[in-house]
């Protein structure tokens, strides 16, 4: 059982007292929004390194579609594996063992935070390759390159 197993099996088991009905699909968007977050805060970590080694493999329009590809992945993928029997395996498996009680406040800002970090790293970059390209000029306007 993984550690999204468990986030997710204590968000459907939150969520099951007040909306019975809804509570595997708040689970499920709930569990693949982290990681979609998470995969995009690993894109930009990466291109933040590619940057600084001057690796340009990868344009921006590029990874963003590979951004999206893997979320419309990350999302099936829950969707399959979190859905039908899958789910009650798991949910018996969960029972069995001592629940782990996680801040449901917490749970619900690390998407947030995982952005945030994210954009902060992105931001930086784009600030961070602005000031090298003018760095490049020297006085007369012209590239030493």
């Amino acid at each position: 059982m993984t550690v999204f197993d468990k986030i997710y099996l204590f968000i459907f088991t939150y969520y099951k007292v007040r909306y019975k009905q809804k509570a595997n699909t708040i689970a499920l968007v709930y569990t693949s929004v982290l990681q979609m977050s998470l995969v995009f805060l690993l894109g930009c970590f990466f291109a933040a390194f590619a940057s600084q080694l001057h690796v340009d493999s990868l344009s921006s329009e590029k990874s963003w579609f590979l951004f999206v590809i893997l979320s419309i992945g990350i999302y099936y993928k829950n969707w399959m594996g979190y859905s039908g029997q899958t789910r009650k395996i798991l949910n018996a498996k969960f029972n069995k063992i001592k629940t782990p009680q996680y801040n449901i406040t917490l749970l619900f800002t690390l998407p947030f935070i995982a952005i945030g970090m994210g954009l902060g790293v992105y931001t930086g970059l784009i600030t961070k390759g602005m000031k090298s390209k003018n760095h490049l000029k020297g006085s007369s306007g012209f590239s030493r390159y």
